[in-house]
């Protein structure tokens, strides 16, 4: 079989956003590359999210341009996915909610049960595919969008604060998981708001504050020697949301 180009590197050019007559995003200049893990810090109300979904499709920006190695082509499976903060799930079974998602990425009826079912081995839910979705609770339901983002095999994954309302032990489930997935060969990238997960899962820290691109840097030089006096106040605990 031929491989496909890669998508990656994703390049934003000067993009900005506005809503509600605020600019929500400011002139942002980015380029994502495949390798290592992305993790977006900033404070609340910094345009994290919306610079996460301006990536993935969901807005177009209001300025600039968002633009892909490949551009995805109709009618084929989408080669990048996002899981959110609150899961997004059908009112299904939590094996039905897979097999639905690969019947809608085109994926050959014969392969989809045992592609669904070893998805869900993977994250630890195999004895789980009969259950209603909307039932689990909220680390299994967290673990179920990712094994249904994972087992269509995307370039890119993007995670908006993914264990935001889980236990630590949970949390640590879907650190896991994410971690298996970007040794898979997906590039991940992440918004969290908590600094010891970035701590974990970074490679390199993209910081952003009023809608900028601040700093972007090592993980381990980031948190050791912030180049900024925004990202040194935000580590800190004296930068404040806006």
């Amino acid at each position: 079989m031929t491989r496909r180009p890669s998508m990656l590197p994703l390049v934003l050019e000067g993009v900005g956003f506005d809503a509600g007559g605020r600019t929500i995003v400011d002139r942002i200049d980015l380029v994502l590359d495949a390798g290592p893990r992305t993790v977006v810090l900033g404070p609340n109300g910094a345009g994290k999210s919306v610079l996460l979904r301006l990536c993935h499709g969901l807005l177009a920006p209001s300025r600039g341009r968002v633009r892909w190695a490949q551009v995805e082509r109709a009618g084929e499976a989408r080669r990048q996915a996002m899981v959110f903060q609150r899961p997004v799930l059908l009112r299904r079974s939590v094996l039905g909610n897979l097999l639905f998602a690969l019947a809608v990425a085109h994926v050959p009826r014969a392969s989809r049960e045992a592609r669904a079912r070893d998805a869900l081995a993977r994250v630890g839910l195999a004895g789980l595919g009969d259950r209603p979705a909307r039932v689990l609770s909220g680390g299994e339901q967290q673990r179920l969008a990712l094994a249904r983002a994972w087992m269509l095999q995307p370039e890119v994954l993007f995670l908006d604060e993914p264990t935001a309302n889980l236990d630590p032990g949970a949390t640590r489930e879907i650190e896991a998981i994410v971690q298996s997935i970007h040794a898979s060969g997906t590039k991940i990238v992440m918004v969290t708001h908590n600094l010891g997960q970035a701590q974990r899962v970074a490679d390199e820290i993209v910081f952003i504050d009023r809608g900028r691109i601040v700093e972007r840097s090592a993980v381990d030089r980031f948190f050791a020697r912030p180049a900024t006096p925004e990202a040194d106040a935000f580590l800190k605990g004296e930068l404040p949301w806006h």
